[in-house]
């Protein structure tokens, strides 16, 4: 097994995470908040897409799934269409409403599908490019997907959690 075919088992694994924190929820439970400035399911699933969408764009050096197969016209969101959740507010969090566990699910498939097309074209020495020069040391492409595989997990683990709360609340 090389960097990629990890990297791609990652990926991979997130999918089936994210399909199983929202089966079944209703819209209800999808925007269900801990607190009042607490994150949502949906917008914990919307934001790792969209960091996900954003950052592999950038190192394949192609547009966005997002904005390329319509993804912001279908969620219409009240935000720029290069918004990815980085600092958002609790009215911003508030805002993601998909209606559907499906709309979420569909985005992140179509993310996922990129990404691992984007993978299937390197080799594990394209993974020393550097992407970014503004950190010591550079971001190369093994660190941003790696970073970027990191949150996502993280924030499916969450999603996930609140799943489990926002049904027990359901009764």
């Amino acid at each position: 097994m090389n960097g990629i075919d990890v990297l791609a088992d990652g990926f991979s694994r997130l999918r089936e995470s994210a399909h199983a924190a929202v089966a079944d929820l209703t819209p209800d439970q999808l925007t269900w908040r801990a607190d009042p400035e607490a994150n949502t399911v949906a917008w914990l699933l919307w934001h790792l897409a969209r960091v996900q969408d954003d950052h592999v764009a950038g190192v394949a050096g192609s547009p966005q799934v997002w904005t390329r197969d319509g993804w912001a016209e279908r969620f219409a969101l009240p935000f720029d269409d290069g918004e990815i959740g980085y600092g958002q507010d609790a009215a911003d969090v508030a805002a993601v409403r998909p209606g559907s566990a499906d709309l979420l699910t569909g985005y992140l498939d179509a993310v996922l599908d990129r990404t691992g097309e984007h993978l299937r074209t390197l080799t594990d020495t394209d993974l020393d490019r550097v992407v970014d020069e503004d950190w010591d040391p550079p971001v190369t492409v093994g660190v941003r997907l790696v970073s970027v595989l990191n949150d996502d997990l993280q924030h499916v683990g969450q999603a996930a959690l609140l799943r489990g709360i926002a049904r027990r609340m359901a009764g």
